[in-house]
């Protein structure tokens, strides 16, 4: 099973590398882009082990986010 989570990216680290800065629950991580070419400062992704998979417009990083907040809850 796999788990992509949401996270904005804040900035781009590397524009040849394809390397940016995400922000997931508050914590700043460094993302791949070679997946998601388009993706800019401000663009919410789907990230999954380091890479960016996906676009996802704020509605969908929301409530992406809610789900796995009562998920941990849950459990």
């Amino acid at each position: 099973m796999c788990l992509g989570i949401p996270g904005r990216i804040v900035r781009i680290e590397d524009a040849a590398r394809k390397l940016a800065v995400a922000e997931v629950a508050g914590v700043q991580r460094r993302v791949n882009l070679a997946c998601t070419p388009d993706a800019g400062v401000g663009d919410w992704v789907l990230i999954h082990v380091g890479f960016a998979m996906a676009r996802l417009d704020e509605r969908q990083a929301a409530e992406t986010l809610q789900i796995l907040k009562e998920l941990g809850e849950a459990l």
